[in-house]
Formats: C-alpha cells, structure tokens, sequence
C-alpha cells in the first residue's frame, strides 16, 4: 500500500487508488518524527484545524522548532500557555508571529490564514471577573483563529446581576455562549438558565483556597440545574473557544 504523499497521488493518476480511497489514506499519513516530538502535519486533514502546540513542559527552543514545522504546512498555527520567553524564541524563526499576551497564546498567521469573520453569526465570550480574563482570552483567540466572529461581554458575574442583565441583547443573539468562572462557578448556571443556547462553562483556578484551584467551580458547574450547558476542564479556554466554533460554524 502506498504510505507518502507522492504515492498517493501517484497511484489516484495511474488509476490504482480511487479518489474516496486517497482521502481516507490521507487521514492517517505519517507524522514528522522530531526525536523529542511527533508533528501530526495530517490532523486538519482528519479534524479541520492544525495541531495545536501546548507550550508548558517543553523548552522555548522545542516550541519554536515545532511551531516553524508546523507553519511550514498550515495557514494558521496556534501555542497555548506560551510565555514571553517561548514567544521570543518563536519571533526569531518566524517574525510575523503575534503574541496575545492576555490569552498567553502565539498566533502565526500565513498570507492563505482566512480573514476575520463578519459574519452575523457570533461566540459570546463571557467572564464572570476580570481576574477570569486571560482564560477567556484564550477562547477568544482560538476560536476567532478558526475562522468565528466573537464577541465579549467581561466582568459580569453573580455578584452584581444587573452587570449581566445589561448585556441581554448580546446573550439573546449569540449562536452560543463561553461563560468563564472562577470562585463558585454560579455565572455558568445563571446564563444557562436566561438562553435558549449552548452555554460552554469553563471554571478557572481562580478563588480564595476553599475554591481548591478551581476544582469548586468545576463541580458547581458540573452539578448545575440549567439545561444546555457543558463543561469544559479548569482553565481550558483553548478547549472552550475550539468546541464553540464547530457548534458556531
């Protein structure tokens, strides 16, 4: 069975392999072996949207070989959780990389990466605090990266009500909804309970030390009584923000 590109393709010309027959081979193509890392250059092909590079745990120098590879191939590359110093790495392979310092995200673009979207259709980022900002930042990125429109409505949470009431207008029209909650994780519940939506709840580690880091809000909003929400797992803008466009999209 042919196993590179060029075998593929040499064998859909020939007559040997049927387009159908091509497209599943392709879904399951060799990753480029870094010794220290496995690129998976094929996942957009099976999911979408290229790997996404999570930063913490690996060297700058390892980020920035990775995300130079992957850009070799992708019109957009993401890295999560990335610092100043993986971000400076980065920059001096590729210099048009972005740095969201707020989302602590990179975000390398090529002249084929889509344009920001305009269409009607919008993820509404919400934070309880603004201390929750950065987690939400992170799902605002990634998902406006994969091609959504996203709005923001921040620091509205359960200690003053009217704060998200005022914002009505833009929770009746989102397609669906990323609330983001430190503390209790009661904001979650309450938007769940006002829209006719997916509501996506992502608990943070943010809270006083009965909050465990995160862990009180994450079981609040597993136990919620609102219908439509799911959760996502402590601190995960970047899976909040990826889930949010595929229901958008």
């Amino acid at each position: 069975m042919p196993n590179t590109l060029d075998d593929i393709l040499n064998a859909v010309r020939s007559g040997a392999m049927s387009v159908c027959d091509a497209v599943e081979r392709l879904r399951n193509l060799p990753y480029e072996d870094l010794g220290y890392a496995k690129i998976d250059h094929h996942r957009r092909v099976r999911t979408g949207f290229p790997e996404v590079v999570f930063c913490r745990g690996k060297s700058p120098e390892q980020v920035a070989e990775i995300v130079k590879r992957l850009a070799a191939h992708h019109p957009v590359v993401l890295a999560t959780k990335a610092s100043e110093d993986v971000y400076r790495a980065v920059q001096n392979e590729l210099p048009h990389a972005v740095y969201h310092e707020a989302a602590q995200m990179i975000e390398v673009r090529g002249p084929e990466a889509p344009k920001k979207s305009d269409s009607k259709s919008y993820v509404l980022v919400v934070s309880a605090g603004t201390a929750d900002i950065p987690v939400a930042e992170e799902a605002v990125v990634t998902a406006e990266a994969m091609g959504s429109r996203v709005e923001r409505a921040y620091d509205i949470g359960v200690a003053g009500l009217h704060r998200l009431f005022d914002q009505k207008e833009k929770l009746d029209n989102a397609n669906v909804i990323i609330v983001v909650a430190g503390m209790e994780g009661a904001l979650a519940s309450v938007v769940g309970g006002l829209v006719s939506k997916p509501v996506i709840a992502v608990p943070t580690s943010i809270g006083y030390g009965s909050s465990f880091e995160g862990l009180a809000a994450l079981l609040a909003m597993l136990n919620t009584c609102a219908e439509g929400v799911a959760v996502m797992n402590i601190d995960n803008g970047f899976g909040a923000g990826y889930f949010a466009h595929l229901i958008n999209r």
